[in-house]
């Protein structure tokens, strides 16, 4: 017999045994568990909480029973319960039979107690909302006239005696939108709002598991407003005083699947990460030809660092599942591989202790919580809807903004995991964990982990780092990421912009070398390093005659060799960059006027001896100038400068990336020095002309 017959016998002998009592005798909590899953500790961490005594049976047991969304049903474990219920011959006895991979208690044994002699039966069963697995037997349960029509076999209280009985003759869904989490005095439980009721077990079988889940992250006070988490810090892996041959094994998984934005500062990351290096293997799948140099940059400085590199390109066609599953296989293959580390491209990591925070939560499956600036957006969803799409979860925003920080039980996650091997090599050894006929390989993934019984945590109890817009990334010019101050202006700024800007605005760190002259940094060695790169890819420098198609007239009163911002389609991104940077400094030093920093003319200049060593003196078309140098006096070049004549003062010695800032008419009439060797690079902005 089945699940189902099952259910449709117990419907009878639970009215038949039926009878007013009082409770008396010890409670003994009888469960099924063959392997120890995540949701088996989860169930023993609560029952222990609670002080219940429990007798696992089936431990060792090969499962038989199938799974959750299939028959043959629990038949397996009403044998087990048949074969415990002969060893009990006290009469008194009182025997809860719940399920363990998907239960929860949410108060103790007394309430529990109280709660059965309140229904006065002898055994009493959980109800619910549907049949499974065999809608063909509902003919066989009564019609009710309040409450869940048909019985569930996860979970039935009763005396030793009435259970024995009701089961010597064998051979052989809670609707979770009626339930909501009650937080009170330092307590969590879950109320049933339809019944008004506070439940001391929660079941959670079949589509209901995900929301068993979600009450899971708080039940029996795992996190509450006043403690916060409170098994954040329980069994971990401490890895502080191991050498670091004794670290553990990771293969860490680099997936490139489409044009990204700063993919260098992403294996500047992986270096920084503060892990042993002879004791990461990388494997790395690139399907983007234009990503190519870059990592071939980073193995030909770094491979010899690793335990050992793997690199699948695009030259060898393998499709994006079938490297995940290569990847996995290098874990697997590996005797010595404890976990298998999988970082999407887009993936900024932050903090450099990532890895080894992952490892010491020590979690069969443990994600870091990754963020889009300004966005809601994170690389979890708390919930998940009818068509197993996004949905949000009472607790997302929370969880999102560090209002509630902890370990959260969720349904699925992207672009960054940790996984121990041993889950690889068991519960997920399939080759198919990526395949579905309706979901994406991602989401067909969190399914099959989920349906397996591995728990996908995410923690964030740190800041981890973000994840990278790659809309709108264009692959066409020599250094891509200087357009991404649109997409991904958190990540452009920390790449582009001066590590003391902030000081400029906050600390007034600005500097006066002439009357109405400022000088600030604003660039770091990178932004000017690939300006000028860029300008140099190009090349269609202008002449530096007076004749140029490229303004207003045709005509330049004050020519130099350069070239303008629109000719490299850099006119939007530049704008971009004198309102958010130049213009607060101006509004600061020049009070009383304000600038929406338009400007005709910004373009890099090349001053070079035996080309354009000087300018001569002149004003600019401009309400104010703002002149940065890209270069360095000394290394690069020789001589160079600026010299403002009405005050007499130069700067001769102008620092790479500093940017000087001052009136374009009337006052500030200027020239440029020669530069006597070498060559020297500046880029100029003619503001609100």
């Amino acid at each position: 017999n089945n699940g189902s017959e099952m259910r449709g016998v117990l419907v009878v002998l639970a009215c038949l045994f039926a009878c007013v009592f009082s409770v008396s005798g010890d409670l003994l909590v009888l469960t099924v568990a063959t392997q120890e899953t995540d949701g088996f500790r989860r169930f023993l961490r609560s029952a222990k909480h609670f002080n219940y005594t429990i007798k696992v049976l089936g431990r060792g047991e090969t499962w038989k029973g199938g799974d959750y969304m299939s028959p043959p049903g629990g038949g397996q474990k009403v044998r087990l319960l048949k074969s415990a219920l002969e060893d009990i011959q006290d009469e008194n006895r009182v025997i809860l039979f719940v399920d363990s991979y998907d239960v929860i208690f949410s108060s103790g044994p007394r309430e529990l107690l109280k709660k059965f002699q309140q229904a006065k039966h002898r055994v009493v069963f959980s109800a619910e909302t549907l049949i499974w697995p065999d809608r063909h037997l509902e003919d066989k349960h009564p019609h009710v006239r309040e409450g869940k029509r048909f019985l569930g076999a996860g979970g039935f209280i009763g005396y030793a005696p009435n259970l024995k009985k009701m089961l010597l003759d064998w051979s052989g869904f809670v609707g979770y939108n009626e339930v909501v989490l009650k937080f009170e005095d330092g307590r969590v439980r879950a109320r049933n709002v339809l019944y008004d009721t506070l439940p001391v077990i929660i079941h959670g079988n079949g589509p209901t598991k995900l929301q068993i889940n979600y009450l899971g992250n708080y039940i029996p006070n795992l996190w509450t407003f006043e403690t916060g988490c409170t098994i954040c810090n329980e069994n971990l892996r401490s890895l502080s005083g191991l050498q670091e041959s004794e670290y553990p094994v990771v293969v860490i998984g680099i997936f490139i699947q489409q044009p990204t934005p700063f993919v260098t500062v992403f294996f500047e990351r992986l270096l920084n990460l503060k892990y042993p290096k002879n004791r990461l293997q990388l494997f790395i799948y690139n399907q983007e030809s234009h990503h190519e140099p870059h990592v071939r940059t980073f193995l030909e400085y770094h491979e010899s660092e690793y335990q050992g590199v793997k690199l699948i390109g695009p030259e060898e066609g393998i499709d994006p599942v079938t490297s995940r599953n290569i990847g996995f296989d290098m874990c697997r293959d590996n005797i010595d591989c404890e976990y298998f580390f999988s970082v999407d491209v887009d993936v900024v990591l932050k903090n450099e202790d990532t890895l080894r925070i992952l490892i010491e939560l020590n979690k069969p499956f443990i994600a870091p919580m990754m963020t889009k600036p300004g966005l809601l957006w994170t690389n979890f969803w708390g919930a998940l809807s009818a068509d197993g799409y996004y949905a949000r979860s009472e607790d997302y925003v929370d969880i999102v903004q560090g209002h509630r920080v902890g370990l959260w039980n969720v349904p699925y996650v992207s672009h960054i995991f940790l996984m121990k091997a041993d889950v690889l090599r068991t519960d997920l050894k399939d080759p198919d964990l990526f395949e579905s006929a309706t979901l994406d390989p991602d989401m067909a993934f969190c399914s099959k982990v989920r349906n397996k019984g591995v728990f996908m945590f995410v923690t964030n109890v740190h800041t981890y780092g973000r994840v990278l817009s790659t809309e709108n990334y264009q692959t066409n010019h020599l250094h891509n990421d200087l357009w991404q101050v649109f997409e991904n202006p958190v990540e452009w700024e920390e790449r582009y912009i001066h590590e003391n800007y902030s000081k400029v605005l906050k600390d007034g760190f600005i500097e006066t070398p002439c009357p109405d002259v400022y000088w600030f940094p604003v660039f770091t060695d990178v932004a000017c390093k690939h300006l000028i790169e860029e300008m140099e890819h190009f090349g269609q420098w202008s002449g530096g005659g007076n004749t140029d198609n490229r303004i207003q007239g045709g005509y330049e009163n004050v020519p130099t060799i350069d070239i303008h911002m629109n000719q490299v389609g850099y006119e939007k991104e530049w704008h971009k960059f004198l309102l958010d940077y130049v213009a607060p400094v101006t509004e600061k030093m020049y009070p009383g006027y304000y600038t929406r920093a338009q400007f005709d003319l910004a373009f890099v200049v090349r001053y070079k001896p035996d080309e354009q060593p000087a300018l001569r003196p002149h004003h600019d078309a401009s309400t104010f100038t703002i002149n940065i140098a890209l270069n360095q006096v000394g290394i690069d070049y020789q001589g160079g400068g600026c010299r403002f004549l009405r005050y007499n003062c130069s700067i001769d010695a102008p620092r790479r990336g500093w940017a000087l800032m001052h009136p374009g008419r009337l006052t500030h009439y200027h020239e440029g020095l020669p530069t006597v060797e070498g060559v020297r690079y500046i880029v100029v902005s003619f503001v609100d002309p």
